[in-house]
């Protein structure tokens, strides 16, 4: 089951306050970037987020034991973010757009 509109659009709202905020339909779900960095993991209605220590500290932060989960077959494990905790939501997303590294930028095919 993909994630719908509708939810994504939520997700975009709790977390438009944390910078420039957009998302991209990949795969059938979705995948959030702030300041162009990939930060939340959208599927089957449910936000990912990668599990790293200032992950884990974040949620700490805020007084919350994250559950885990798998967002698509092959995934490693993920945090589940509460997107509902606004506060939490926008916290996370500048946190993760702060320590995460830009994507690597694909070379195009050389002909043979």
């Amino acid at each position: 089951m993909a994630s719908s509109a509708e939810f994504i659009e939520f997700v975009y709202d709790q977390v438009a306050a944390a910078g420039a905020v957009r998302y991209r339909k990949m795969f059938g779900d979705y995948m959030v970037y702030c300041n162009d960095k990939p930060v939340l993991l959208v599927c089957d209605d449910t936000v990912y987020v990668k599990q790293i220590p200032e992950t884990l500290d974040m949620f700490v932060a805020h007084g919350v034991t994250p559950d885990v989960g798998i967002p698509y077959t092959g995934a490693r494990p993920h945090y589940i973010l509460d997107i509902e905790n606004p506060d939490l939501a926008v916290d996370m997303t500048r946190m993760l757009a702060r320590v995460l590294p830009l994507p690597k930028s694909k070379k195009p095919r050389q002909k043979k």
